[in-house]
């Protein structure tokens, strides 16, 4: 377990100095040096968008610049790349020296990647945090509960909400929201025995971000029985029942019905 602390710790550090870090989850902002960079540094709106683009593309391999502008923009010259690209650099290392090598955007020929190893990104962090929680679930409770409640410390909101119609951002954003939701549900099933309240408190969470989350509505009903509140628990179900039915035309999963009938049975 030690080296999953050591991991903890290591993203700790890494958060504290970096010297680029970049934030995408419910706003966009980026901070070099400890400080936020002005939305008007960056100029052009292309020159965002491609660093959005390396940010949600950057567990891929390097990526071909003409890969890059069909993906990001309908009509596009080279010129479009090299400015919004220079616009990155000068941006993030105002201070480079020229004709010497960008650190934080790798470049391989013409092909293009952010380097994971210098700029910390709040999406990336998030889900290396949820990992170690997926890990050490089964083994050792505490480490998990650390791990799960720091992701969900990052989690502002949706995957940069202002490109929620970028192609490009979709698969980033779906991902997300299932690790976010994955980490609700677990932490919630922890601490449903000791602290039943703050697994309702989680499992609506989940439900805020996708309403018919059923895990979460199980959790619940499971939590208010811990809590001795038979009719609360019922009362979910029925919840569950309506939205899933309004949304999907569908009704809960047998483990729900089945859980339903064990809170029924319960004197």
């Amino acid at each position: 377990m030690s080296n999953f602390l050591q991991q903890l710790k290591d993203l700790q550090i890494f958060q504290e100095n970096a010297q680029i870090r970049i934030e995408t989850l419910g706003n966009f902002c980026v901070w070099r040096h400890q400080q936020k960079i002005d939305s008007k540094e960056w100029g052009r709106d292309k020159t965002i968008q491609l660093l959005q683009y390396f940010v949600s593309n950057r567990q891929r391999n390097a990526l071909h610049k003409e890969k890059i502008m069909d993906g990001l923009w309908e009509d596009w010259n080279d010129r479009d790349f090299k400015v919004a690209l220079h616009g990155i650099n000068k941006t993030l290392e105002p201070e480079r020296a020229s004709r010497t090598e960008p650190m934080y955007i790798l470049r391989q020929g013409v092909s293009y990647q952010i380097d994971l190893e210098k700029v910390w990104i709040d999406v990336e962090v998030l889900e290396k945090y949820i990992i170690i929680g997926n890990e050490t679930y089964t083994n050792n409770h505490e480490i998990a509960k650390i791990a799960y409640k720091t992701a969900i410390n990052l989690y502002k909101g949706s995957y940069l909400p202002n490109r929620i119609y970028e192609d490009w951002t979709s698969e980033e954003r779906e991902k997300t929201q299932l690790l976010i939701l994955g980490a609700y549900i677990t932490l919630a099933e922890i601490l449903i025995d000791k602290n039943p309240l703050e697994s309702i408190r989680l499992a609506q969470k989940a439900l805020a971000i996708d309403a018919a989350w059923e895990d979460a509505y199980r959790i619940q009903m499971k939590a208010y029985i811990a809590k001795g509140n038979r009719p609360q628990a019922i009362k979910t179900y029925m919840k569950c029942e309506v939205i899933l039915e309004e949304e999907y035309g569908i009704s809960p999963l047998p483990e729900t019905k089945k859980l339903l009938k064990h809170i029924e049975a319960i004197q």
